[in-house]
């Protein structure tokens, strides 16, 4: 999965994305000035790699992750409130944000978040997490991924195996635990019900029990044992940004070692061309496996979305979050990256 820098596409990103034919494209905050210029984008994108399949991704989990407020879209409330309150607003919010993707040609979602809220001073998960109890987890974010998959949207299970109780966000530096292999396993087990699910993505965390050496995205380890293993995922698995400072090494080295890992895909967020061009050159092609599992996407980006009655469940969603007080909270760990990059620190 590929990215752009701005607006519309440079000649470069034109001549890399028909040379190389990549999976999709992730699109950010900085890519969304208005609804007209994102379709346009969007359009331009798919047109240039040529495909009708081709993976158009957002993060748009609501709250402070809204990537189309940009384009002047609503910004629909935090997973930390629908945790609050009735389940069906959880499908409420996919109806709404599926509507305003689709009207784009966005047919990736990265969302729900099925993170554990269990470190309140986590800064890059809070807000962003449904709930701390196992079974809110699993009844929220399982209606909310139905629902998008209900809609000709494919939601992305995320992350996976999670954080844990680490402060340290990925984005910066790597996230470690100390739990046993048993501890682990305990902690991850509600993730079971998500295996069912076409898409999910990885988690940066260096889990010390299963590989003391690398993060989750690169360790053969906790894929095969952990991700594949024990919670019995076996649907197509995308790397969190390899441009985050948790991994090492150049970010060619990080797409290779991902691959080797097991993930199915890479996601190269930066925008950067000489990034976009490097991840390209490692060639890493889709095994057969992982065509097949693309082919699951697939089957739900081509869903006819069901007729639902979008204003009254407008209404009705308003009425619910209406009273309650979102948390403030304007970081936004993918943008600071960017800026970060922008400004010449390495990869």
């Amino acid at each position: 999965m590929l990215s752009c820098e701005g607006l519309t596409l440079t000649e470069e990103e034109k001549k890399l994305f028909a040379e190389y034919n990549p999976l999709g494209v992730s699109l950010f905050a900085r890519n969304f000035k208005s609804k007209q210029q994102a379709k346009n984008l969007i359009d331009e994108i798919r047109e240039t790699i040529g495909r009708d399949d081709v993976l158009i991704a957002v993060d748009e989990e609501g709250g402070r992750v809204s990537r189309l407020a940009n384009a002047g879209f609503p910004v629909y409330t935090s997973a930390e409130t629908l945790g609050s309150i009735v389940e069906i607003c959880s499908c409420w919010h996919a109806v709404l944000i599926s509507k305003n993707l689709r009207s784009l040609g966005i047919n990736v979602n990265y969302a729900p978040v099925v993170d554990k809220k269990t470190n309140p001073q986590s800064e890059v998960l809070t807000s962003r997490c449904f709930s701390a109890d196992e079974e809110e987890i699993e009844s929220r974010a399982g209606i909310m991924a139905e629902t998008y998959i209900d809609n000709g949207i494919c939601p992305c299970i995320k992350h996976i195996p999670g954080h844990f109780s680490t402060l340290n966000d990925p984005h910066l530096s790597v996230p470690e635990t100390e739990l046993s292999r048993w501890e682990i396993e305990k902690k991850t087990a509600y993730l079971h019900s998500f295996s069912k699910f076409p898409l999910a993505m990885t988690s940066h965390i260096l889990l010390k029990s299963f590989d003391a050496e690398y993060p989750a995205t690169q360790s053969p380890k906790v894929i095969s044992e952990l991700i594949r293993g024990y919670l019995e995922f076996d649907g197509f698995l995308l790397s969190d940004a390899i441009d985050m400072h948790a991994l090492k090494g150049t970010i060619a080295e990080r797409a290779s070692l991902s691959i080797r890992a097991g993930v199915d895909a890479v996601c190269c967020c930066s925008g950067r061309i000489k990034d976009l061009t490097a991840v390209c050159g490692e060639r890493c092609f889709m095994t057969e496996k992982s065509l097949q599992r693309y082919a699951n996407i697939k089957k739900v980006i081509h869903n006819k979305p069901k007729c639902v009655d979008v204003k009254n469940i407008e209404l009705q969603y308003k009425e619910k979050i209406g009273s309650i007080l979102n948390v403030k909270c304007s970081y936004d760990a993918t943008e600071v990256l960017h800026q970060m990059l922008k400004k010449g620190e390495s990869l």
